[in-house]
């Protein structure tokens, strides 16, 4: 029983190293509201609402891709009626600049850049749309 305190502060210490890492995000990122997004100036509807975008755009990305690609389909209707060109350089960056959006909130994720930027070269950079 004389051994009680060094299994308290035992305990306590492994509790504390195990519960760093959350501890340690949490104290370096006090605001999880993201990072700061140019937004689009002229247009303020998206192909599909910002709710579903923030979480789903490259699901959203891939469908596009497939349809285009294996169905021989190039339009897509949104929520509101609109019909869009299914098309990353065409519609999406039409309105979103690659490094002030994408690149942006990609960074602050952690996630890595996608494939798609292999092809797809961003209208503002190359000087004239492609795909």
């Amino acid at each position: 029983m004389r051994d009680k305190a060094w299994i308290i502060a035992g305990l306590l210490l492994f509790l504390g190293l195990i519960t760093y890492p959350a501890w340690h995000n949490l104290a370096a990122h006090p605001s999880m509201k993201g990072p700061d997004l140019l937004l689009p100036a002229h247009d303020k509807q998206c192909v599909a609402p910002v709710s579903y975008m923030k979480t789903s755009h490259m699901k959203l990305l891939l469908d596009w891709r497939d349809k285009v690609v294996r169905q021989d389909q190039h339009t897509f209707t949104g929520l509101d009626g609109k019909v869009y060109n299914m098309s990353l350089s065409g519609t999406c960056l039409q309105c979103h600049d690659k490094q002030k959006f994408c690149d942006r909130c990609h960074d602050y994720s952690g996630v890595s850049t996608p494939y798609c930027w292999s092809c797809h070269v961003d209208p503002a950079q190359a000087g004239r749309s492609s795909r």
